[in-house]
């Protein structure tokens, strides 16, 4: 597989993301600093970068830089869930 057909998925995944975003933005004003604000979570970004460290070691043999775009999918996926997970009922 060519780096950049490894890298598309991760393109259309991020630009729904986006999209998803943008829509409940408009829907609810202020909902996309509530969904972005593990960008400010330490303790979040911490779990993210050891998640997207991870990708990167055990997937550069498979999909060389490439995994780069992947890491930083995994990474940022992973810290949206540490934080969501810290402030749940």
């Amino acid at each position: 597989m060519s780096s950049a057909a490894a890298v598309l998925p991760v393109v259309v995944i991020t630009a729904a993301l986006v999209i998803r975003t943008a829509i409940g933005e408009l829907r609810r004003p202020g909902s996309a600093r509530l969904q972005w604000a593990f960008a400010a979570d330490g303790r979040a970004l911490a779990g993210g970068a050891a998640a997207a460290a991870a990708t990167v070691l055990l997937g550069w043999q498979q999909a060389g830089p490439a995994a780069l775009a992947w890491a930083l999918l995994v990474g940022a996926l992973t810290a949206h869930l540490v934080h969501h997970g810290t402030h749940r009922p």
